[in-house]
């Protein structure tokens, strides 16, 4: 029997779906809602680690996520010269299992795809357009009202509803993630044959210069920058800043610097972090994904923690016979600590890059690792 029969997801990204897909499998009523008008993902694309790709299999998309996006086992290091010189090809750790490709890139909207449709077929109900305005909650229940007048009464409410979370400022969190000191530009594109995996490139310009392939013709390339307004620019502007940082480096950017010819396919953010302590949960209403963990893209482990947190909470909800304070603590003790490993090593990543010092990267990338080996 499960702790819950029916059970209200505030988001539609992939903790929020995640969660739509493994409750309905064992009878639980799930309904979802999203504020976007349509089932889209902002960005490019994705890099999805092998801890990634083992939860994508175990709620059963991993076929179709497979087919639509670029697998590979190594990570290479280029030098910021005239020929973008090869200077290391770094085999991945298979952190989802030696069946499992160290490393998937896809299309960011294709995940996003393949997720919403996967919770439809396994009978959640999803309602985009819609956002909540309240939420009260008490020891039996949480009583919701909509954005569109109607209301609705739950076991449990699940915010998986991003870093600008609603959800945890209705709940009185303070707490808003901080700058981290970068900006980074993304471009979505064609593939060049040379371009098979991610390949990075420290130092000139830019923090990072690097891509990765997302299909059998498409990639996403990316620029790392100190942080900066860049909200005036044009979309014709942008695209030109991102073409003039892209000349330090060559090698394969070379090829992918005359592709750069479209400004809807380039898009710039700032890194941005928080973590928030636990509890994640205020009685019946608990917090995944974005809405409680955020870090720079380094260790490209966002999307992979937002998954995790779902399969956790959705083993436990159906493993469990009430929500309790035992289901609470034996959540956060699986992932809070899990988290912020990662949240920490990313930001350490990223602030020995703004501080410009050699830090002790093998070790502790093999602390994450070695941890990211072990399922969630």
């Amino acid at each position: 029997m499960a702790a819950v029969d029916n059970v209200l997801v505030i988001g539609a990204g992939s903790a929020g779906t995640a969660v739509a897909i493994l409750l309905p499998q064992a009878d639980v009523t799930v309904e979802v809602v999203d504020v976007k008008p349509e089932p889209t993902a902002i960005g490019s694309g994705i890099t999805l680690q092998g801890n990634a790709l083992r939860v994508l299999r175990q709620i059963g998309v991993w076929d179709e996520v497979r087919a639509a996006g670029y697998a590979f086992d190594s990570l290479g290091l280029r030098a910021p010269d005239e020929h973008g010189t090869l200077l290391a090809e770094l085999p991945d750790v298979k952190t989802g299992g030696l069946d499992l490709p160290g490393t998937l890139g896809m299309p960011r909207p294709e995940l996003a795809r393949i997720l919403v449709e996967r919770a439809i077929s396994a009978g959640a109900k999803l309602r985009f357009d819609t956002t909540v305005t309240r939420i009260a909650e008490n020891e039996r229940c949480v009583d919701v009202t909509f954005s569109d007048g109607s209301t609705g009464r739950y076991d449990l409410v699940v915010g998986a509803d991003g870093v600008r979370s609603w959800t945890r400022r209705a709940l009185g969190i303070q707490l808003e993630p901080r700058p981290t000191g970068m900006g980074i530009w993304r471009a979505f594109g064609p593939r060049p044959a040379s371009v098979t995996r991610t390949d990075l490139i420290y130092g000139g310009p830019c923090y990072i210069a690097g891509y990765c392939p997302t299909g059998e013709d498409t990639l996403y390339a990316y620029l790392v920058e100190p942080s900066q307004d860049r909200s005036a620019l044009s979309p014709e502007q942008q695209l030109a800043v991102m073409r003039d940082l892209s000349l330090a480096y060559h090698g394969p950017w070379d090829e992918i610097r005359e592709t750069l010819t479209d400004p809807s396919r380039v898009n710039y953010t700032r890194f941005e972090t928080h973590l928030l302590p636990v509890p994640w949960n205020r009685g019946r209403v608990v917090l995944i994904g974005d809405a409680v963990h955020s870090c720079p893209p380094t260790i490209a482990q966002g999307a992979a923690q937002a998954l995790e947190d779902a399969v956790v909470l959705a083993e436990l909800l159906l493993s469990r016979d009430s929500v309790d304070r035992a289901l609470w603590d034996a959540f956060h003790a699986r992932r809070f600590g899990r988290a912020k490993t990662v949240v920490d090593a990313s930001n350490q990543l990223a602030q020995w890059q703004l501080d410009h010092i050699q830090g002790d990267v093998p070790a502790l990338m093999k602390t994450v690792t070695d941890l990211l080996r072990q399922p969630a």
